[in-house]
């Protein structure tokens, strides 16, 4: 059996030290990010600032201390996120008249901010996003996906009535949802979250959800309808066309450092990463191959192609080191580099090059008349082949034939037994946290979202046999 499928997070492990995208940090729980791994990142918030451009949101930034007192307004906020708060209590020998939380989202420091910020209907809406780290004191932690320290966008709007806030939450919802198919390669389940998974605070919670190879989950975004809750707590109300004071509807919505374990999880094999064109640190790497020390003319070629992509905007290196063509192959693929083109001796007399596509198996030649257009035609259908492998492998592992909890444990012995994965599982849900509740404690699946676009509706509760009230995602998740 294959190192990816025997251990499939061994593999992951291993395969994000080796290709350089992290280190561990002396801190439990948090990680340094690498060039390559930040940069993916970069990538990420190029994209979605450029839809927020449109949409005339704007960037800000506020304070990672937060006082203890704002938490404590809002109660289910403080519960939700108490188990996982880091304080400063004490500044050198001097203990703080208040405790300041390190921030694990931004709801009420941004709340008072809209206080004082929001008086009039010509206030509204009032949008701006932030990108920053924020802390959850993880028991469990996994790099990228689940960490003490992690970096986010998070958005945060108020609008004069709710018809409008939820217009926004499903916009971004949508933009999320987009971002990770068309620019990731990633699909994804969108729908609502169940009452028990939504987020502290929120009336209602929508998310994307992705299924990695190994069939577990990762939830890739979330946008919240917050309703009046916050406003309320922070007294965020505005003066009306007809002169009343009313509070505002807010929103709030995230995506984070996630999205590079989904990436990598996603789109990765036995040699190592695979990233769409759209998002990798390196698309094209050239490369010189036989005996090309001897022969100058062929760093010459490679030194002109290497100045040609670096101007048509490609993320292009240039391997001349002195490791052998072997390892620099491997490296390269481990690394998750798009293109590798190669010329040697006679790939240079005959007018061609070798070009390797990461995700295909074959070398192809290409003539140096005939390469820009080439590389341009491979970089553009890559992240669209691998979408639609992505896509394919869900569509094996959903599961439509399980209706109740013993066919569930049944279904996970067998592909335990069969060293397959037990994937994506559709059953009826009667709406109760006593039935979530149950499937999670028996099985360690928990509810992913209610889909807005439903396979096949179920009519009884995986569970309890009642009428199901909802159709319902339910998997192992990170």
């Amino acid at each position: 059996m294959s190192e990816q499928k025997n251990d499939f997070t061994e593999w992951y492990l291993k395969t994000i030290q080796q290709a350089e995208l992290m280190a561990y940090s002396p801190v439990r729980g948090s990680i340094i990010f690498r060039p390559d791994g930040f940069e993916l990142w970069e990538h990420i918030q190029e994209e979605f600032n450029q839809f927020l451009k449109t949409q005339d949101i704007r960037n800000a930034y506020f304070p990672m201390l937060i006082p203890k007192s704002f938490f404590m307004k809002e109660a289910d906020h403080i519960e939700g996120f108490a188990p996982e708060l880091p304080w400063v209590t004490e500044v050198g020998d001097e203990k703080l008249d208040e405790p300041l939380a390190l921030r694990p989202t931004s709801e009420t420091m941004i709340g008072s901010a809209f206080s004082d910020w929001i008086n009039s209907y010509r206030d509204l809406p009032y949008e701006i996003n932030q990108w920053a780290n924020v802390f959850r004191w993880e028991k469990k932690t996994l790099p990228f996906l689940r960490t003490s320290e992690f970096l986010w966008q998070e958005g945060h709007t108020a609008h004069a009535d709710e018809a409008d806030a939820r217009k926004r939450t499903m916009a971004i919802l949508d933009e999320y949802a987009r971002l990770a198919e068309e620019f990731l390669a990633i699909p994804v389940y969108k729908g609502q979250k169940t009452p028990s998974e939504r987020f502290a605070g929120a009336v209602d919670t929508f998310s994307i959800e992705a299924m990695m190879q190994d069939g577990k989950a990762v939830q890739a975004g979330t946008s919240h309808y917050l309703g009046t809750k916050f406003a309320e707590a922070f007294d965020i109300t505005y003066l009306t066309k007809e002169n009343k004071h009313t509070h505002v509807h807010t929103t709030s919505w995230g995506m984070s450092t996630r999205l590079l374990g989904s990436l990598i999880m996603t789109h990765g094999d036995e040699k190592g990463l695979v990233f769409p064109p759209t998002v990798a640190p390196t698309q094209i790497v050239l490369m010189p191959v036989g005996p090309w020390k001897k022969n100058p003319a062929i760093m010459e070629k490679l030194d002109a192609l290497f100045a040609t992509f670096k101007k048509a905007g490609y993320r292009v290196r240039l391997d001349d080191t002195d490791n052998s063509p072997g390892y620099k192959f491997n490296e390269w693929e481990l690394k998750g580099a798009c293109l590798r083109i190669e010329c040697g001796p006679r790939d240079l007399e005959n007018g061609h090059v070798m070009v390797k596509v990461r995700d295909l198996a074959e070398k192809n030649k290409v003539t140096f008349e005939e390469l820009d257009a080439y590389v341009a035609e491979q970089l553009a259908i890559m992240p669209k082949r691998l979408l639609e492998k992505a896509k394919a492998r869900n569509k094996a592992n959903e599961h439509y034939d399980i209706n109740t909890l013993d066919e569930l444990k049944a279904h996970i012995e067998k592909c335990n037994e069969a060293g397959t994965v037990p994937g994506f599982v559709l059953v009826g849900w009667d709406g109760s946290e006593e039935t979530e509740a149950k499937i999670k404690e028996e099985t360690g699946f928990t509810t992913r979202n209610i889909p807005f676009e439903v396979p096949m509706e179920k009519e009884f509760d995986l569970v309890s046999g009642k009428p199901a009230k909802h159709t319902l995602w339910i998997a192992r998740a990170y």
